[in-house]
């Protein structure tokens, strides 16, 4: 890849900005200076800006949690997207969502630039889990546990069985725990209401093997903040749907 596309790819900055630093003698290869924007550089040379070791991974994973009020969506006009939320760089480097979560819907996004792993992680065949806390206007019993478990005719498509858990119901609301094998358009809000039941809040807990409660870097993510995954969350992603 050339220089300058490669250093506007790790830093978002504009290709313009890039040459100029490059023309003036601040970019190092290798410990050496380079001056030719269009020298050729692969991802495992070491290259700086000014002294700065850069992070030329082109290849990123991300978990974000998405708070309420933000659109999944790599760019809006007019609203606040979780790309904002992102440095420049992801952007820059086409990390983008896995799917999507609800304007008002919480929890965790994953996000990468793998575009193949992005289509199995989506694909229904690959009955990738999903576990969403549910929060609903009304009672909930076995006889809700027991139609999520034969699967609901929604009218365009009948979904796949899922597990309905009961964690607490009352007169007037209830929480639940809803693990899906699918994720098409506002699925987990129109099961509920197939069943006459009105979704108060969502919030995604799990995508796959990846768990939001989970710290393995020492802390959990709160509403707003990401992470990138770790090298373990990484391999079981790609042993989740079958990839090298």
């Amino acid at each position: 890849m050339r220089l300058d596309r490669m250093i506007g790819h790790v830093t978002g900055e504009s290709r313009r900005q890039v040459q100029e630093k490059i023309r003036k003698g601040q970019v190092g290869v290798g410990g050496v200076v380079v001056k030719d924007p269009g020298a050729e550089v692969k991802e495992t040379d070491q290259i700086s800006i000014m002294g700065r070791i850069l992070d030329t991974r082109l290849t990123r994973h991300v978990m974000l949690y998405k708070p309420a009020g933000i659109l999944t969506a790599a760019r809006d006009r007019k609203q606040k997207t979780v790309m904002d939320l992102l440095p420049p760089v992801y952007a820059s480097l086409a990390c983008m969502p896995v799917g999507r979560l609800d304007r008002d819907t919480t929890g965790l996004l994953f996000l990468t630039t793998d575009g193949e792993l992005s289509h199995r992680l989506l694909s229904p065949a690959r009955h990738v889990d999903k576990c969403y806390r549910a929060l609903v206007d009304g009672p909930v019993g076995e006889r809700e546990v027991a139609m999520f478990r034969e699967g609901l005719d929604l009218g365009d498509f009948v979904t796949q069985p899922s597990e309905l858990e009961i964690e607490w119901s009352e007169e007037h609301a209830a929480s639940c725990l809803l693990t899906i094998h699918e994720g098409k358009f506002h699925q987990v809000k129109r099961m509920f209401e197939k069943v006459g039941r009105t979704v108060t809040e969502l919030h995604r807990m799990t995508f796959g093997p990846l768990r939001l409660s989970g710290a393995p870097c020492g802390r959990v993510l709160q509403a707003g903040e990401y992470r990138e995954l770790t090298d373990d969350e990484i391999r079981a992603l790609y042993e989740a749907v079958d990839l090298a």
